[in-house]
C-alpha cells in the first residue's frame, strides 16, 4: 500500500487489532507496545501514541519518497519475535502559494 501527502499534510495511521493474525488467520496478540519509525525523518516525521497502536505521521517538507514501519513483539513472554509493517509513503508538493518577480536589467526609456 502506498499513501501520498503533500508537503504541508499528516495522516494519523492506526493498527487494527482484529488484522492482527497469525498464520492461519486467527486474531493474535502482541507482547506490548508497538513501535514507529521513518525510514527518512527528514522527510516524514512520526509522532506514535502512548499505547503504540497509532502514530501520526506529517510530511516534514522535502519531496520523495518513505517508508513508516512499525514493529511489536509477537511472541508473549520473555522470548521476542519482532514482526513489522510498512507503509509507502510518497511526499509530493502542495498548490503554489508565491510567486517570485525577477526583474531584468535596468535601461534608460528611449
Amino acid at each position: 500500500m502506498k499513501l501520498t501527502l503533500t508537503d504541508i499534510d499528516l495522516c494519523v495511521l492506526t493498527i487494527d487489532p482484529s488484522k492482527i493474525l497469525d498464520k492461519r488467520g486467527n486474531p493474535a496478540p502482541l507482547d506490548g507496545a508497538p513501535s514507529w519509525e521513518s525510514s527518512d525523518p527528514a522527510k516524514v516525521a512520526i509522532e506514535p501514541a502512548a499505547d503504540g497502536m497509532s502514530a501520526t505521521i506529517s510530511a516534514v517538507g522535502p519531496l520523495g519518497t518513505a517508508q513508516v514501519i512499525v514493529s511489536a513483539d509477537a511472541r508473549l513472554g520473555p522470548d521476542t519475535k519482532t514482526i513489522t509493517g510498512t507503509l509507502d509513503v510518497e511526499v509530493t508538493a502542495s498548490e503554489a502559494a508565491t510567486i517570485e518577480i525577477t526583474p531584468g536589467e535596468v535601461t534608460p526609456q528611449a
